[in-house]
């Protein structure tokens, strides 16, 4: 699990060091830097992948984040031509990584590697780890199947493009975590799991699963009580924006990493505190969530679930991104609130889920 990752010279931040825990929340206005906290994880997890750590440097650009050059990455002010990421785990392992700065390269090189073996054991390089992307897959008559990712190594997709053939394969599997159980669904396993929990988004959901392994896709139609199924593409846009979410968390083991962008997207505000509850609930079984959110329904569930004790509020942490200028440029203000015991906030700065109060006071 991740305790703290410090940046430097890195996109909006000169440096910056962020604790997390086991739920993390961004927030802030648009383009203040919550995304690039996400992308410098996935910058080391990319690399990673394409072999290029622990030995050979930064990979800018592939599957998972495209920053584009290094001139692309490097902090406008930066005092030196050096991009470094140090990160702390639960048991006091660290990784330390500097890179030199090559403006037009997309792969910049490891200057001084000072990274224990033992991090890249961690949920971040592993299996153990899911990310969603806030652009995710629509609606769709049919979805891909990839036995590589689904089957080998149990990933749902950046874009949560293999959910359907990930429910398909493992619908009669338990899901690990008991504590994430629907008290309505019918059992334990994951199709009657993320039915109910379905349920909060969109009531009386049922999903029918069909798969053509000739032709590697699958098919998802959906069903409300007694109804005839209906096509995804028939069925409200959130429904299959908010499935991949709640395949990845309700199959997730202990110890795996989830990053989440925007898990308020196409959902009432109902389902949106839904989803602060259940990816609380997640935190709450070892599960360690980092989330970018505008929604402030999604962190009223999270605040929820601290009061009704399904969370310890030490085990979240609160992060506000605000731009501000100094000298002629801008640089990132991170503000951390904390959460109490009773879901109460101890601080409230300006642009902090504070618009609602700010409108309904214009109208009064």
């Amino acid at each position: 699990m991740i305790r703290s990752l410090v940046l430097k010279n890195f996109k909006p931040f000169e440096f910056e060091q962020l604790k997390f825990r086991h739920l993390t929340l961004l927030s802030g206005l648009n383009s203040t830097g919550k995304s690039s906290v996400i992308q410098a994880l996935l910058l080391l997890r990319q690399s990673y992948q394409q072999s290029l750590l622990p030995d050979i440097g930064l990979a800018l650009n592939g599957d998972l984040v495209c920053i584009g050059t290094a001139q692309d990455a490097l902090f406008e002010a930066a005092k030196d031509d050096v991009i470094g990421f140090d990160l702390l785990l639960e048991d006091d392992t660290q990784g330390r990584w500097r890179f030199d700065y090559n403006r037009e390269a997309d792969v910049i090189a490891l200057s001084s590697p000072k990274t224990a073996p033992e991090v890249y054991k961690s949920s971040l390089f592993s299996d153990k780890f899911h990310y969603l992307q806030a652009e995710r897959i629509g609606p769709r008559t049919y979805f891909e199947i990839s036995d590589f990712q689904v089957r080998q190594h149990e990933q749902i997709g950046t874009r949560g493009e293999y959910t359907a053939h990930f429910l398909s394969t493992y619908r009669d599997k338990d899901i690990p975590n008991s504590n994430l159980s629907h008290p309505e669904a019918k059992s334990l396993n994951l199709k009657d799991q993320v039915e109910a929990w379905m349920g909060e988004v969109s009531p009386g959901t049922r999903i029918e699963i069909k798969s053509n392994q000739d032709m590697d896709l699958v098919n998802f139609q959906y069903s409300y009580g007694l109804s005839n199924p209906y096509r995804a593409t028939n069925v409200g846009f959130g429904i299959t924006y908010t499935l991949p979410i709640i395949v990845a968390v309700l199959s997730s083991p202990p110890g795996t990493l989830i990053l989440l962008e925007n898990p308020e997207a196409h959902l009432h505000p109902k389902g949106q505190s839904k989803m602060g509850e259940l990816l609380a609930l997640a935190a709450s079984c070892g599960v360690q969530v980092v989330i970018e959110t505008h929604s402030d329904h999604v962190l009223n569930g999270i605040r929820l679930a601290v009061h009704g004790g399904k969370l310890d509020y030490q085990n979240v942490q609160l992060h506000y991104f605000q731009r501000q200028e100094k000298e002629g440029y801008d640089f990132i203000e991170v503000v951390s609130p904390k959460i109490r015991a009773n879901g109460r906030i101890d601080q409230w700065p300006d642009g902090f889920f504070d618009q609602m109060e700010k409108d309904l006071m214009e109208l009064i």
